[in-house]
């Protein structure tokens, strides 16, 4: 025989208070079902009201709580990722890649290995290899402007341009320590040596046959260390401002002295032409007297007032002798 539900309207208040504890140690669902009963004071509304607020709580502290399930298996991936990081960590440090236009060059407890490694991927061995990448690419650099003094003691300013690579990566790794700087500075040098053998005017005028022989130079010097100058290129002379002048004096001249030479060559080539007619005149008395005659037709054309005498060749003649 089932006992008919307490109503608090026909409660105690001891009984009430006995009630509501034993309904705390119940489910939490019957609780809360429970205590929206009521109290004696209480209205039908006002109960209603407060059911519908709980109702609505309660789906978020259900999810609030997460399932033990996911805790786990997010801890599981955790532990799986940090092994498989502790062991490919020593592979991953064995793997290196380089570039098509590069090379390694691996030293194995401080000796080299064998050929420069490349191009692609290979493998080392961590903490015992070193490794040093070399560029084969061509490398160009400015060589800065030098103060020179040239054979016939005049200062320039002369700058260039120098093109190499390296094509023995082994021998620029070993057998010197900085290859670009050392490239850098024997250029500079170079120029100085090259242009101090010549004249001003050679620097001037052969810029191409200068550039040739510091190639040469370059060349042969850099050999040993795995470099190989392919181009070297004379970008500007400068002159200081006096010479500049000067200079510009000394082609004024050259020219004002050409011109002479022509019109003299040319006053020399007209007296000649002269002598030849007056030989000619000389040999034809008729052709004397005929110039005399376009002599006068060209005046009488004039219409001038001078007045002339023609007078005879050997009236002339006579009054010579």
């Amino acid at each position: 025989m089932t006992s008919a539900p307490y109503h608090p309207r026909f409660m105690s208040t001891e009984s009430l208070a006995e009630f509501t504890a034993k309904a705390s140690r119940k489910d939490p669902q019957q609780t809360n079902e429970s205590e929206f009963i009521g109290t004696p004071g209480q209205s039908q509304a006002d109960r209603s009201q407060q059911q519908a607020n709980a109702t609505q709580q309660q789906p978020h502290q259900q999810e609030e709580t997460p399932p033990n399930g996911c805790g786990c298996c997010e801890c599981l991936l955790k532990f799986i990722s940090i092994i498989l990081i502790i062991l490919t960590f020593p592979f991953l440090c064995c793997i290196k890649i380089v570039q098509q236009y590069e090379r390694a060059v691996i030293f194995r407890l401080g000796r080299i290995q064998g050929e420069p490694k490349g191009p692609g991927l290979f493998f080392v061995m961590p903490c015992i290899d070193k490794m040093q990448v070399m560029d084969l690419r061509t490398v160009t650099f400015d060589v800065p402007p030098q103060e020179i003094l040239t054979k016939d003691s005049v200062t320039v300013a002369v700058d260039a341009v120098v093109y190499y690579r390296i094509f023995d990566p082994i021998r620029a790794t070993v057998d010197i320590e900085d290859v670009h700087r050392a490239t850098r500075l024997l250029a500079q040098t170079t120029l100085r040596n090259t242009l101090g053998t010549k004249t001003l005017h050679e620097v001037l005028a052969e810029r191409e046959i200068i550039a040739q022989t510091m190639q040469e130079s370059l060349d042969t010097a850099t050999d040993p260390w795995g470099v190989k100058v392919e181009r070297v290129e004379v970008k500007d002379v400068r002159l200081p401002v006096q010479m500049q002048r000067a200079m510009a004096a000394e082609a004024e001249a050259l020219r004002e002295a050409k011109a002479k030479v022509i019109a003299a060559e040319g006053e020399q080539k007209a007296s000649r032409a002269l002598k030849e007619a007056a030989d000619v005149i000389d040999e034809s008395p008729a052709a004397l007297q005929l110039r005399y005659l376009q002599t006068l037709n060209s005046i009488a054309a004039e219409k001038n007032s001078t007045i002339l005498f023609p007078l005879p060749m050997e009236m002339l003649r006579g009054i010579k002798r």
